[in-house]
């Protein structure tokens, strides 16, 4: 899976106090803080779960016609808190004996690599985790409206360009502006809208350069009544890769079959997921 975790991201809310309907907003900080607690809690408790995922990437023209399609179907997992994707389908087709055997050696080497890498930092070409991004963005002008039958805090964000960041994912989180959606009843995160509002140089812009206006968003939902879990993911990426022309893509991920796979630890026992409400 190669976009979901990506750009999956909870920011420090600063913004003042306001009301709709007589109802007065809860505290941003106090708001804030249970989702990043919630999230934290998920991110253990997702170990117990696998998921598939079904990409599709489209590449356009400077048009925006389509040039080429490319769809994989994945059988993902979480180990140390990381998510690994075995793709299992290309183009609709099953993995051949070679690329099956490709695959299998790829996967056992994230594992390895994810089982020595801390929850919190990120594997090697993957995003970091929602609770890791805390204090890159300033938010503000919260309201709230119903979003999908929910009631819905909702604040716009931008990058703070004085913050302190590391590595590569971080750094480009200082480069977005959009809006957070957050589930009132629940402290969950129900949906995001980031666009790039600068451009994003990799190697000094000589490996790449994402343009300004690329844009993502990202989603989750209760699942089975119980995990607030991503569902899906979409996006128009226009980047420069080693001094050439421009590339310009649109990505939708969808992910779905979330099911239990392990009998939890006494630790993972231990963890108090909360329960989606009834809207």
């Amino acid at each position: 899976m190669r976009y979901l975790f990506l750009f999956p991201i909870v920011f420090l809310i600063n913004a003042s106090l306001h009301a709709q309907d007589a109802k007065p907003l809860p505290d941003p900080r106090v708001l804030i803080q249970e989702v990043v607690e919630h999230q934290k809690q998920l991110e253990k408790v997702r170990e117990n779960y696998t998921y598939n995922a079904q990409d599709k990437t489209e590449d356009l023209d400077s048009n925006g016609a389509v040039k080429k399609t490319e769809t994989n179907e994945s059988e993902c997992f979480f180990v140390h808190g990381h998510a690994i994707c075995r793709l299992v389908k290309k183009d609709g087709k099953p993995l051949d004996e070679h690329e099956e055997k490709k695959e299998t050696a790829r996967v056992q080497k994230l594992v390895e690599k994810a089982e020595k890498t801390p929850p919190d930092q990120p594997l090697e070409g993957q995003g970091i985790s929602i609770s890791r991004i805390l204090g890159i963005m300033d938010v503000s002008n919260a309201r709230r409206i119903q979003y999908r039958g929910r009631t819905t805090i909702v604040f716009d964000f931008a990058g703070r360009k004085d913050a302190k960041t590391s590595g590569m994912a971080e750094d480009a989180s200082k480069k977005i502006k959009g809006t957070l959606w957050v589930d009132e009843a629940d402290r969950q995160i129900a949906h995001l809208e980031s666009v790039f509002m600068d451009n994003f140089k990799i190697g000094g812009g000589i490996v790449a350069s994402v343009q300004k206006g690329s844009n993502f968003t990202f989603d989750q939902a209760p699942v089975n009544g119980e995990l607030w879990l991503p569902t899906g993911a979409e996006g128009n990426v226009t980047a420069r890769i080693l001094l050439l022309k421009g590339e310009r893509q649109h990505f939708v991920e969808k992910v779905s079959n979330y099911q239990r796979f392990k009998v939890e630890t006494e630790q993972q026992k231990s963890v108090t997921v909360p329960v989606a409400a009834k809207p």
